[in-house]
């Protein structure tokens, strides 16, 4: 009798500890989203669902984002052309509120808790080869206030840990732009590019007509939550590099696996997550002692996103397939960087944002 509830109130006790992790991950060549959830053991999908408006045409659900509140998603489509279209959805019925037009291929986007303004990078994908821009949207009425020029190509970007900055790199030009989020004013760029001798910079003089693409490739970055600092994924040169941002400068590359496309900092500021799109891996760094980390083999192919749970245990990675197979999305157990599960969903899975923890 006394083993009888000594196991009832060790499975009571576990059913209170027990967490459900939900988030959403929009699959480009499907033109879908899934809802997520993840008890601490399997990720299962819960619904998936058509986006889009045009029936006969691919529109590419790209970027995703989750509003500071949880109450509702917004999902860029990219395929637009000559403007990309960004959606405003409900987390309680996840259907689509609201539109409105951006740029081109809009891509990464986040909502600052200090302004209430969605800002949103327009990648430009299938444009020339020159400066892109910045969306900034207010998200409550679903219109387009201003487009902020920055460089060629911006993919990834992250609004700083106050809210204050909007931090985005651009790919083709190889740089890092920070933009205030309260002036909509590029406040100051940086190249990441590796320094040239004296003589090589001459000869880059000398041919400054040419246009030079990025050796880097920046694809993504994340300010950390709590130092003044931001890492940046260089797809080009197969490094996470570290950027002060007091002194605006590069004090740190650090070598990782072939292709770094997205990269997250759990909240707690203790590890460092980034996709490698060339190998179908993803690297989990311990940023308080670099060398302490792993590299684990996705389920598929094709290595994209991350969406890290607010509680610091568990990042979830998209992962795109190749050709005709499913995207996934797997779960990476930050704590002894073990897989714990993954679950199929559309095809080219990319886009990926954490909605909430629940009991």
């Amino acid at each position: 009798m006394r083993g009888i509830l000594v196991l009832f109130i060790l499975l009571s006790f576990n059913t209170l500890l027990s967490k459900d992790y939900y988030v959403y991950v929009a699959a480009e060549s499907d033109d879908m989203v899934s809802l997520l959830k993840f008890d601490g053991k399997e990720l299962v999908e819960v619904q998936r669902f058509e986006v889009g408006v045009m029936p006969t045409e691919i529109e590419g659900p790209h970027g995703i984002t989750v509003d500071p509140n949880g109450k509702y998603w917004y999902l860029s489509l990219a395929h637009g052309s000559p403007y990309g279209t960004l959606t405003k959805y409900s987390t309680e019925t996840n259907k689509p509120i609201s539109s409105t037009k951006l740029g081109l291929f809009p891509a990464s986007m986040q909502i600052s808790e200090a302004t209430g303004l969605l800002y949103c990078v327009n990648f430009n994908l299938h444009g020339d080869m020159v400066p892109s821009t910045v969306s900034v949207v207010d998200p409550e009425i679903m219109v387009e206030i201003k487009q902020i020029e920055t460089g060629a190509m911006p993919h990834g970007s992250r609004i700083s840990p106050d809210g204050l900055f909007q931090y985005s790199v651009a790919m083709m030009s190889g740089e890092l732009f920070e933009v205030d989020a309260i002036s909509l004013k590029v406040n100051r760029k940086l190249s990441l590019e590796k320094k040239m001798s004296h003589s090589n910079h001459n000869m880059h003089h000398d041919n400054a007509m040419k246009m030079v693409h990025s050796k880097v490739m920046p694809t993504w970055v994340i300010p950390h939550p709590s130092k003044k600092s931001v890492f940046v994924a260089g797809n080009g040169s197969d490094e996470i590099i570290e950027v002060d941002l007091d002194e605006w400068e590069v004090i740190n590359r650090i070598s990782v696996g072939k292709g770094p496309y997205n990269v997250e900092i759990s909240p707690d500021g203790k590890y460092l997550v980034s996709t490698l799109k060339g190998e179908g891996s993803t690297g989990v760094w311990n940023l308080e002692d670099i060398s302490d980390n792993k590299i684990i083999k996705n389920t598929a192919m094709v290595s994209h996103g991350i969406a890290i749970s607010p509680d610091s245990k568990y990042a979830f990675v998209s992962v795109e397939g190749i050709g005709g197979e499913p995207g996934k999305v797997d779960v990476i157990n930050l704590d002894d960087m073990t897989l714990s599960s993954s679950v199929n969903v559309g095809k080219q899975a990319g886009g990926i944002a954490f909605w909430k923890i629940s009991d």
